[in-house]
């Protein structure tokens, strides 16, 4: 192909008088002009982008009728200024309450989703990266330091190996050339030699970066994990806080994903930076041997390369975006599947298979919809790169192998000097393959290094979000409405509309719980009851009524310490011992006894000095003594969800109460698939036991069982009254 583009050059010159002087000067002149717009074009687009957003940046607020409304900074500005009494808020909007007052509420419910940065390779990936780094590896003498020291130490023997090839085959070639077949043999023999070390080095180097990978993700599995259930992490992170959507799918896939490509792309970084510096000085010392300059090779191939990068790095798509949407939609599809099985038995009464199967089809189609894209990013990008790489490359290197035979100092003539020369041009030729097999693949690891930063941002993110959940810092799109800020004046928000946690939490000097101005707010904001005040005393039963949605279990949450307090003071006995049981109570995996103790392990039960004869007590309190001959011991292990009836879950969970004996009991529905008979014997028991019992419950039979009745009327109003011997034995309120 060379040499047809020279022929067509040449008769070109000759056909119109083209001095070859001035046709090179304009190649090089148009080349040059070329780069440099290639250069300056994205600095020139950025800045006109930069012009635009300032022209057209707009700030929303909400008009009187309830609706979004857009205006320009400086009709902002002018705003602003000419209405000094009004309280400017973060996103412009400015209400009036009924009261007159002016106030930074919107008058309308509005949700506004959080946007994040793009994931790219940029000052945020280098921090995040290192702290992830500094988490999988703690130290120069830890395990993974250790594996990295050996997996480096490995490429570098690799690289070598590869130089000291090259130069083997060299000779082989000379050999072959002067017909020595004495010398050839013996080459071929150490040629053959040396395969078994450099096949077994190649092994060595896939079963570092696997074991290096492995190490990785066991490191940051174990710290996530820690975070994820350190404080209830693992609650309020899909509850309290809307940032991390599919946790489990963080957790697993994408740091799986991160540590894998973090180990490839440290050998296909790491290996060939070795072979550019190596083989450059190999390839060096070769053409100083055959007399000729060095300066020239090194300087054509920096400038291609250049070239080659810059033009990459400009037309090169933004993968580490799409690469984490990747992930998004992954999860989103695999939630679907899980949310199908987990609601399986609902679904089919239903008959609703064909609702979910939409969705289904509708996640999956979107995943690939963007595959498809990616895959279309992609086929555009490698036919660039692997033309650059792999024909403006090949060019380049002939080019400079044959420098120092063509301008060589070294005069021909002998068959010594054609067999020197050929050793030469065999060497070079082999040297130069795997050194721009090196480049290629430092340049093509850009594309891998973006892919990383899409991983590194969603696993960075998923570890910060969980160290801010566990410090009580939640973010959340809210629906606040001007009815809760007139309402509910305790509330604080931040500039972004967040809810502040402001409430105190102190210790109770008497054993007794107490509420005081408590304000009952779910994590989308939404005020159940502006203000709690009550005081339940150890011995003092309380029944909680109302209908359904009025903040019955939402109470159960602010006592359990699953929500915040936002406002308010609530006092709580120093470690006291709180046991909630709701209405489908949770079945552990394990045997029959790891279900009565749940969450004690059998080590724990030991510690207590309490053995399997309590246990049986304990069961036989909630009528479930005949379970342990039935299942077959207490080391019996079954899906004792399926395995139990419905009845038999709630009697299980009641006997875990018996079990922990805490001071107070907060009980949710709990025996509404237990026989009156039952419930009572079960009622009475606690409380001889001496646990005060919170009963959330819509039986009139129980209400014997209390002293105390918190009423709810579902309009965020309440009336605690203390209950009559005349309500305790009737039938209805």
């Amino acid at each position: 192909m060379p040499s047809v583009v020279s022929k067509y050059v040449d008769d070109t010159i000759q056909k119109y008088s083209i001095p070859k002087e001035k046709l090179s000067q304009g190649v090089l002149g148009l080349a040059i002009l070329l780069y440099g717009c290639k250069i300056g074009y994205p600095y020139l687009q950025k800045a006109c982008s930069r012009t635009n957003t300032k022209k057209s940046k707009k700030v929303y607020r909400i008009n009187s009728n309830g609706e979004l409304s857009g205006c320009s900074d400086s009709d902002e500005e002018r705003r602003m200024n000419n209405n000094n009494n009004k309280l400017a808020v973060p996103n412009g909007n400015v209400s009036e309450l009924p009261n007159g007052k002016k106030n930074g509420v919107p008058k309308a419910p509005v949700k506004i989703k959080e946007q994040g940065s793009v994931p790219g390779v940029n000052k945020e990936f280098l921090l995040q990266l290192q702290k992830l780094v500094k988490i999988m590896i703690p130290g120069a003498w830890s395990t993974e330091g250790a594996l990295l020291a050996i997996h480096t130490l490995t490429l570098i023997t690799r690289t070598f190996m590869s130089i000291y090839v090259a130069t083997m085959e060299g000779k082989m070639v000379k050999f072959i050339v002067q017909r020595d077949i004495r010398n050839f043999s013996i080459m071929l023999l150490k040629w053959l030699g040396v395969a078994l070390p450099a096949t077994f080095l190649n092994s060595m180097i896939r079963y570092l970066e696997n074991k290096l990978a492995l190490q990785f993700r066991s490191r940051l599995v174990n710290h996530a994990y820690g975070l994820y259930f350190k404080d209830q992490t693992y609650y309020r992170v899909s509850n309290m806080d809307g940032r991390v959507e599919n946790a489990d799918h963080r957790l697993t896939d994408d740091i799986t994903a991160f540590t894998s490509s973090i180990a490839h792309l440290y050998s296909h970084l790491t290996k060939p930076l070795f072979d550019c510096a190596l083989i450059g000085l190999a390839l060096a010392h070769s053409t100083k041997k055959m007399g000729a300059a060095i300066i020239p090779g090194p300087v054509l191939a920096i400038a291609v390369i250049s070239c080659t990068a810059q033009i990459l790095r400009v037309l090169s798509p933004k993968f580490g975006a799409l690469v984490a949407e990747e992930a998004d939609r992954k999860a989103y599809l695999r939630s679907i599947h899980s949310r199908v099985i987990t609601n399986a038995e609902e679904i089919a009464f239903y008959g609703g298979h064909k609702v979910e199967l939409t969705h289904l089809e509708a996640a999956y189609q979107s995943l690939v919809s963007h595959k498809n894209t990616i895959f279309m990013q992609r086929l555009w990008y490698v036919v660039l790169e692997q033309f650059l790489m792999k024909y403006v490359w090949s060019g380049t290197g002939m080019i400079m192998i044959s420098l120092p035979i063509i301008a060589g100092s070294r005069m021909p003539g002998g068959a010594d000097s054609v067999s020197d020369r050929t050793q030469y041009l065999t060497t070079a030729r082999n040297l130069l393959v795997n050194g721009a097999d090196a480049v290629e693949r430092l340049m093509s690891s850009y594309k891998e290094v973006v892919e990383l930063a899409g991983y590194t941002s969603r696993v960075g993110a998923m570890f910060d979000v969980f160290e801010e959940v566990s410090e009580g810092k939640y973010k959340k799109t809210t629906v606040n409405s001007i009815k809760q800020w007139s309402t509910t004046p305790s509330l604080q928000y931040d500039s972004n509309g967040q809810l502040l946690v402001k409430g105190i939490i102190r210790n109770s000097p008497d054993g007794s719980i107490s509420l005081k101005d408590v304000p009952i707010v779910t994590p989308n904001g939404d005020v159940v009851i502006p203000s709690l005040t009550l005081t339940m005393k150890p011995g003092n039963h309380l029944l909680i009524t109302g209908p359904n949605g009025c903040g019955k279990s939402s109470l159960f949450r602010v006592l359990s310490g699953l929500w915040p307090v936002y406002a308010g003071e609530l006092q709580r006995p120093l470690n006291c011992s709180m046991f909630y049981i709701p209405q489908r109570p949770y079945m552990t995996l394990g045997s029959l006894r790891e279900q009565v103790i749940y969450p004690d392990s059998v080590s724990d039960m030991k510690k207590k000095g309490l053995s399997d004869t309590d246990l049986e007590k304990c069961l036989a309190r909630v009528s479930l003594a005949h379970l342990v001959t039935r299942e077959g011991g207490w080391d019996a292990a079954a899906d004792w969800k399926d395995v139990l009836s419905g009845g038999e879950k709630q009697r299980m969970a009641v006997a875990r109460l018996f079990y922990h004996k805490p001071a107070f009991a907060l009980l949710d529905e709990c025996t509404s698939a237990v026989s009156i008979d039952v419930e009572s014997n079960m009622y009475q028991a606690a409380k001889d036991a001496g646990i005060t019992l919170l009963t959330i419950t819509h039986r009139p039979s129980l209400w014997k069982f209390h002293t105390q009745l918190l009423q709810f009327d579902g309009q965020g109003g309440w009336k605690l009254t203390d209950l009559t011997d005349e309500q305790k034995t009737s039938e209805s309120l």
